[in-house]
């Protein structure tokens, strides 16, 4: 299977160097992989263009944006950026942050569960962070539920979501929309993916009452956002959070903001969600 990954990265000298070694070093090469430098100020390109003059399947391009770091929407963007660079020869896309370090067999583990299963639309392993010294599980979602850091869709079920959504929420209603198609979705446990830099660690008070608005684009109504912005809160330790999720539901409300899926879809999504929340009380 043909893999192209596209890294958007900004300001990640740190650790743009280590992600890429860690595909060089994988047992089944990426035939492609483009890292989109989006704005950075450090030392990203040239770290990058050092790789990409020993291979040939690394390409680096760079972009221009707005310094401020908003979850969603300018990490998307970069992603498109580059993926109008390339061509539709892949079997597999993938869109990987660049503070990730992958076990050297992730990607041949991701053809064994997408050739052995026609329905798989999108899979992955996990991410772990170091907390004293050990590497353990960032739990912060569903074990079920695909960290936005390291996504790989098959083709046909990348083009039948719409591709990427360049706004908060995008990695929640990308499954949501592949199963609305009636794709399958896997975490394997098994490929335990280093995460150098833990989520949401360089999130500014601008971005904070986009989860609730990304409740309101994908329709999820009232009940349903009141419900997940408290668990997502109660998860981050944070009540305060619960505040800005539900002002952000009201603000996207109130503007009239345009919603991410159909009403079809979004009647899916709430079915989706409750029945969700209902299995965990029975």
């Amino acid at each position: 299977m043909n893999f192209y990954i596209i890294i958007p990265a900004h300001n990640e000298q740190d650790s743009i160097g280590l992600t890429l070694e860690s595909l060089v070093n994988q047992t089944l090469i990426p035939k492609k992989v483009v890292v989109v430098d989006d704005h950075s100020s450090d030392e990203t390109s040239a770290i990058v263009q050092q790789y990409a003059s020993k291979y040939t399947w690394i390409s680096l391009i760079k972009n221009t944006s707005s310094d401020q770091h908003l979850p969603g929407s300018k990490i998307i963007k970069a992603f498109n950026k580059g993926y109008e660079q390339l061509d539709d020869n892949y079997d597999v896309i993938c869109k990987f942050d660049a503070d990730l370090i992958f076990p050297h067999n992730y990607l041949e583990r991701l053809v064994h569960h997408f050739t052995t299963n026609p329905k798989l639309g999108m899979a992955s392993g996990f991410c772990y962070i170091e907390q004293n010294g050990h590497w353990v599980l960032e739990n912060l979602t569903r074990k079920d539920h695909i960290r936005g850091a390291l996504k790989a869709y098959r083709k046909k079920c990348f083009i039948e979501i719409g591709k990427l959504k360049p706004s908060m929420g995008w990695d929640t209603v990308d499954e949501l929309l592949a199963k609305f198609h009636g794709w399958e979705i896997l975490t394997d446990s098994e490929l335990q993916v280093k995460h150098l830099k833990p989520t949401g660690i360089s999130y500014n008070k601008a971005s904070k009452y986009l989860q609730g608005e990304a409740m309101f684009k994908m329709r999820y109504g009232f009940l349903i956002t009141l419900i997940s912005a408290l668990k997502l809160a109660y998860k981050k330790k944070s009540l305060s959070l619960f505040k800005d999720y539900m002002s952000g539901f009201f603000k996207a409300k109130k503007e009239g903001q345009e919603y991410l899926v159909t009403k079809k879809q979004g009647q899916f999504i709430r079915a989706t969600r409750w029945k969700g929340m209902l299995q965990k009380f029975s």
